[in-house]
């Protein structure tokens, strides 16, 4: 073992610093260095040395910074007391390979990891004394792993006895070949976050520019008892045909200051929690957030670019598949503490009768391009194994996400990697369902090429902690792949429906020729799910979602404007199949707003009686008055519906608004309380009346008995009138019928079924 002669004791706090046997000698000089030899028994390491001098000594040491490795002097000069007693020494064992990340076991903390490529591996710790990384003075206990001893097969793990159970800080160096042509991107002077912590720790504070460049480790915790669901706690369960889905973002959710929520509680799960009466008078049953796995809110600002002023506030830039987004804890509480209230947000919406979906970001991370690379932990582990890369050209990162990486869904590595982490979701968090982002990556193999049957699509079908959960595929990615209707899906899998987003907005704007399309599409499309076992819940259906126009841009302007991006507006989709009802943007012409409202009526209307029937024709006795009492509800298809739009938010025509953690995005409450008797009235009671009331929907796609279409005229593209009925068994018809026209159409309405008689239930036209 070699040692320093004399330590000072202001560097020597509860552990001190260590660094590897391998430390690069050129940068650091008179640094406590511990060098292990195993043989295969446990090992005892003493972790300091007595010191007894009463004269001053002036020590010049290097010390290892514990995020670069960048070695710095620190001068110090003071007087050393006596002092008798020994810092505590640990003995290592070389623990187990499974399971990775970190785990309890009878002697100790295990630590394990995986790495085929490297050559050599460091665990580092540390336990900052407030618990936070930015108090961190730069020291790092660091263990080298030996591997013919801390390595079976491709996983490398240690074993430390009697080592905190909570509030300890890891990471791993890691080093290897320098092939970058063969897609290798190791660098030892980089920590790295364990890819399974279930903890990650960086700054505290959303936003926090105090703390802009702040790092992430990974963190545990065995200290806290587990979480109490309840004894009268239970899983919503809905089936999926009676979902109406509620895309929200948890921080923009009440981080305005119009949410009148407590500074500490804005932005987070907490406050989602007290607003929760909210999400109940609109009528909504699931919500689908906005990624909530730990992500980077200043990735954009690490380096000068003309994106420096933008804060990710979509976080769509995963750093972990495991961790809660830590500065989403009320009161900058932490990761525990983020851990913690993310479970009792569940257990909230649970008891609210509300399910809770994730929308999850398994295509790509945060770690960008190999241009601007943000290494922070797969790319230094085995970027060679995580990464999709191209080793005909010079090992380049392969990139169908535009964003810089593509993440090699289906090496049986990162397959496993990515069960594991819904997996926890579900068992831990008690998570309901998933929506995955870009999934055409998740068919992709990996050299990229397209899969028929990917074995990770298969795998999350199967798999039996899973089969409760609803699993949603944006069956698309930026690479070309576009597969709505046709994404392997082994009965299992639903779809957001992107062709009947566009045929719906086309139509109801006034496009030619769109009447035969927006039938099929509010019929359940057919044409894309009528196969195998599939129904038409399969089709997620939805006209407005976070990327893209909010509903009321959507009726309000013709371009997209993207200028505060940074991007020089050529970021975000130029089809967007809107119109702005005459003017371009905000206007103070009371019947062009009056008209807008209208539209966005109109089209939340649409998507709510898509494969819907709405009684309209329920009354028995003649002469009487419709009878509308609740009844059980038998409903099939899903809606999903923006945050926002119940009030009719505006991005001011902005169509990419990830990086605005400002009104753009957030929740503006008192727009929802001026506009509570009209607009948001409409919205709820249509989402109600379809859930609460009997309703005449189909399990399964229309037959010819199920449906009459009051129409001749298909062939004629210049038609936008469309009129139908539903049948039901029971004598309970429904008419419909919308105009898209400019023009009033007169129409006969078919004769009600026999002994019955209709009932106007929605009835609205612009003057």
């Amino acid at each position: 073992m070699l040692h320093s002669s004399v330590l000072s004791k202001s560097i020597c706090t509860k552990f001190p610093l260590f660094a590897s046997a391998n430390a690069n000698p050129s940068s650091i000089s008179s640094l406590l260095q511990i060098g292990l030899k195993w043989s295969g028994k446990a090992s005892s390491i003493s972790c300091g040395q007595r010191l007894s001098s009463k004269a001053r000594s002036r020590v010049k040491h290097r010390i290892a910074n514990v995020y670069g490795r960048q070695a710095r002097e620190r001068l110090l000069e003071e007087e050393a007391p006596e002092m008798e007693e020994t810092t505590p020494s640990f003995k290592i064992f070389p623990g187990q390979a499974f399971p990775l990340g970190v785990s309890e076991v009878d002697n100790g903390i295990n630590f394990a990891i995986f790495s085929q490529h490297a050559t050599a591996v460091t665990l580092c710790l540390s336990l900052p004394q407030r618990g936070e990384l930015d108090q961190l003075a730069g020291e790092m206990i660091e263990f080298s792993l030996d591997p013919h001893v801390n390595k079976t097969g491709d996983i490398w793990h240690i074993c430390i006895e009697d080592f905190p159970r909570s509030n300890v800080l890891y990471g791993y160096r890691m080093d290897g070949p320098k092939d970058w042509d063969k897609g290798h991107r190791f660098d030892s002077n980089n920590v790295l976050i364990d890819p399974y912590a279930k903890l990650v720790e960086g700054r505290r504070n959303f936003g926090d520019s105090n703390h802009k460049l702040s790092k992430f480790l990974g963190t545990y915790d065995f200290d806290s008892l587990p979480f109490d669901w309840g004894d009268n706690y239970t899983l919503p369960n809905l089936p999926e045909r009676d979902l109406v889905i509620y895309e929200m973002n948890v921080r923009a959710f009440t981080a305005d200051e119009s949410s009148c929520l407590d500074s500490n509680l804005r932005g987070s799960y907490a406050g989602l929690i007290e607003k929760i009466p909210h999400l109940q008078e609109l009528g909504i049953n699931a919500v689908e957030l906005l990624p909530v796995f730990e992500f980077d809110e200043f990735e954009f600002q690490r380096r000068p670019n003309p994106r420096d002023h933008m804060i990710n506030t979509w976080g769509y830039s995963t750093i972990n598949f495991f961790a809660p987004m830590s500065r989403y804890a009320s009161g900058g509480g932490g990761a525990v503490s983020a851990s913690w209230e993310f479970k009792e947000m569940v257990k909230a919406l649970h008891g609210s009768g509300i399910e809770v979906i994730l929308d999850v970001v398994y295509n790509h991370t945060n770690e960008a391009d190999d241009k601007h690379p943000y290494t922070t932990s797969f790319r230094g582990i085995d970027n060679k194994v995580y990464y999709m890369v191209d080793l005909n050209n010079e090992g380049q990162l392969l990139n169908f996400t535009g964003c810089g990486n593509t993440l090699n869904c289906n090496h049986p590595v990162v397959m496993e990697l990515i069960l594991d982490s819904l997996r926890h979701w579900v068992v831990e968090y008690h998570i309901d369902g998933f929506r995955f982002d870009l999934a055409g990556v998740l068919c992709r193999g990996t050299d990229g090429s397209p899969l028929n049957a990917p074995p990770l699509i298969r795998a999350i079908a199967k798999d039996a902690i899973l089969s409760r959960c609803k699993i949603i595929a944006e069956p698309w990615d930026c690479g070309g792949l576009y597969i709505v209707g046709s994404f392997p899906n082994w009965d299992r899998w639903a779809e957001w429906n992107g062709k009947y987003r566009d045929d719906l907005r086309r139509f109801i704007k006034g496009d030619p020729g769109m009447k035969g399309a927006f039938a099929t599409r509010i019929a359940g499309s057919a044409d894309l799910y009528k196969i195998n076992k599939r129904k038409p819940y399969h089709s997620v259906n939805f006209v407005i979602a976070h990327d893209g126009f909010a509903l009321h841009d959507l009726v309000s302007y013709n371009f997209k404007h993207n200028e505060a991006n940074g991007e020089g507006g050529n970021d975000g989709s130029n089809d967007n199949f809107s119109w702005n009802c005459g003017f371009e943007g905000e206007t103070d012409d009371a019947d062009i707003k009056a008209l807008r409202f209208q539209q966005m009526k109109n089209f939340h209307l649409a998507l709510m009686i898509s494969q819907i029937s709405i009684r309209l024709t329920v009354n028995k006795r003649p002469g009487g008055v419709p009878d509308l009492s609740p009844s059980t509800p038998r409903l099939s298809g899903t809606p999903m519906m923006l945050m926002g739009d119940e009030y009719g938010h505006t991005r001011y025509g902005n169509n990419n608004s990830y990086g605005h953690d400002t009104a753009i995005n957030n929740f503006q409450w008192q727009q929802l309380d001026a506009r509570k008797s009209d607009h948001f009235r409409f919205f709820s009671e249509v989402i109600n009346y379809r859930r609460m009331h009997q309703v005449f929907r189909h399990e399964n796609f229309l037959s010819k008995g199920d449906v009459t279409w009051h129409e001749d005229n298909w062939e004629n593209p210049d038609s936008k009138f469309l009129a139908f009925t539903l049948h039901d068994n029971s004598g309970g018809d429904i008419y419909l019928a919308f105009n898209a026209h400019d023009f009033f159409v007169k129409v006969s309405v078919p004769p009600p079924p026999p002994k019955r008689r209709w009932f106007r239930v929605i009835h609205f036209h612009w003057k």
